[in-house]
């Protein structure tokens, strides 16, 4: 059984860092691209970056480059997102995803799973 299990989300202020953490577990982790994708109130889900399975490819949605990183330890079956200088627009919840082909997508539907979403709230 599949699991994507995500953490490090909370309230911070506008400016300030979060990192979040996915832990995955019954899957083959080096075997998967990864992917965090956000949703705010009202809104659609929507793309936020990727990672290529050895971690050496990456690619962000232009509302986060330069100010979000994702990165991936393979040894721990772990993804992160490391997110600096927030901002209110930033709030939302954030999910992350497997994709089996291996290869980096923006598409969300060519992704295999899905955590359960942790809770990021940036205050102006």
């Amino acid at each position: 059984q599949v699991q994507l299990v995500e953490s490090g989300g909370g309230l911070v202020q506008a400016g300030g860092s979060l990192r979040l953490s996915c832990a995955a577990s019954g899957l083959t982790f080096n075997w998967y691209a990864m992917g965090w994708f956000r949703q705010a109130p009202g809104k659609e889900r929507e793309f936020v970056a990727t990672i290529n399975r050895s971690g050496g490819l990456t690619s962000y949605s232009d509302s986060v480059r330069g100010r979000f990183t994702i990165s991936r330890n393979n040894a721990r079956n772990t993804v992160y997102l490391q997110m600096n200088s927030l901002k209110p627009e930033d709030t939302a919840v954030y999910y992350c995803a497997a994709r089996s082909a291996g290869m980096i997508t923006d598409v969300e539907a060519q992704y295999n799973y899905w955590g359960q979403g942790t809770q990021v709230t940036v205050s102006s």
